[in-house]
């Protein structure tokens, strides 16, 4: 730690005089611990879904008195001065979710030599040679469980509705470069097809960024592609993903009543749900990031204060939520007042 400079002419100051003194010095007594402070970094601060996990930490921070510093990480350079940060700050460990899976080691390594602990969220770090990094502790939905739900609720509802296979295609948006997101949406495109959905009718859009201007350009080149469709199942890896499929298909004249989406998340898309007229998102699978946020907060403490090591890999679930019951869940779940 950094002592700063006037601290040290003091500290100096002290030892001299005690050099030259005879008597005996009386012990100091000792000084109350430090309160621990933990830094939570994220790389999208803007979107609702890393709020909530901020909200959770500060949840688990009010009940354990302890502090979180909430940072936005959007790249690598702003990871590693978020970190040096933290350790002038005496913080002693942080969550995080990466900008890049990739950083994975770099982070990790600078986290070791700062003295820091550290608990990824959401995105699981990655290692040089692509393997996921099992030595850093990590917590977030199991992908290819919540994928897999996802595909089986869009089935379901298009049994629900009746829909004629024949004129049914699947619109999965994708973004395989990040594990997470291929997970899931392989994990739904599966059980799509395990149900009996055809796999020559499911076509992949693959998105170049992972926001609703992406999803939507990636959902208006496939559209395009196939105009004889007269409904869409839309899958991808978040709401976002989603929502932009869904404004693509309203530009070419689909509405609720010939569109299912389905997201994953249930932050990003409250707004869509309360529209007073029905689109063609119709759901979404809600893991609960208020909760996550609480979660690895709590362990990181515990790791502090007590030397409770987290498990390697802890795993969330999630429940559909629909414009029928999406505002009792989110308000027992902290989201909304």
């Amino acid at each position: 730690m950094k002592i700063p400079a006037p601290l040290v002419l003091i500290l100096l100051s002290a030892g001299l005089l005690a050099g030259c003194s005879k008597q005996t010095a009386t012990p100091a007594p000792a000084s109350a611990p430090a309160k621990i402070k933990i830094g939570f970094l994220v790389k999208q601060p803007e979107e609702p879904w890393f709020q909530f996990e901020w909200k959770g930490a500060d949840a688990a921070a009010k009940q354990y008195g302890f502090e979180v510093v909430k940072l936005g990480v959007t790249d690598g350079e702003k990871v590693m001065t978020a970190i040096d940060s933290l350790v002038a700050g005496g913080a002693q460990g942080f969550v995080i979710c990466t900008p890049d899976v990739r950083l994975g080691p770099a982070i990790a390594a600078r986290a070791k030599l700062k003295g820091l602990k550290l608990i990824t969220v959401d995105d699981q770090f990655v290692s040089a040679d692509g393997k996921f990094m099992t030595e850093v502790p990590y917590l977030g939905m199991s992908a290819s469980k919540i994928g897999a739900a996802q595909g089986e609720a869009l089935y379901a509802e298009m049994q629900r509705r009746g829909w004629p296979v024949a004129e049914t295609a699947v619109c999965a948006i994708t973004f395989e470069e990040l594990d997470t997101a291929r997970e899931r949406t392989d994990a739904s495109i599966a059980a799509l097809r395990a149900a009996g959905f055809p796999a020559d009718r499911i076509f992949k859009a693959p998105q170049k960024t992972t926001d609703i201007p992406g999803s939507l350009d990636a959902a208006n080149i496939l559209l395009t592609q196939h105009p004889d469709v007269k409904r869409w199942l839309v899958l991808g890896m978040n709401d976002n993903a989603v929502l932009g499929a869904i404004r693509a298909t309203e530009g070419r004249g689909f509405t609720a009543e010939n569109v299912i989406g389905i997201g994953i998340n249930g932050t990003d898309c409250i707004d869509e749900l309360r529209k007073a007229k029905p689109t063609g998102f119709h759901g979404s699978m809600l893991v609960s990031a208020p909760q996550e946020g609480f979660q690895t907060a709590e362990m990181l403490y515990h790791w502090i204060k007590d030397g409770t090591v987290p498990p390697a890999d802890t795993r969330t679930s999630g429940i559909l939520i629909t414009r029928e019951n999406f505002e009792q869940v989110l308000r027992k779940e902290g989201i909304i007042d």
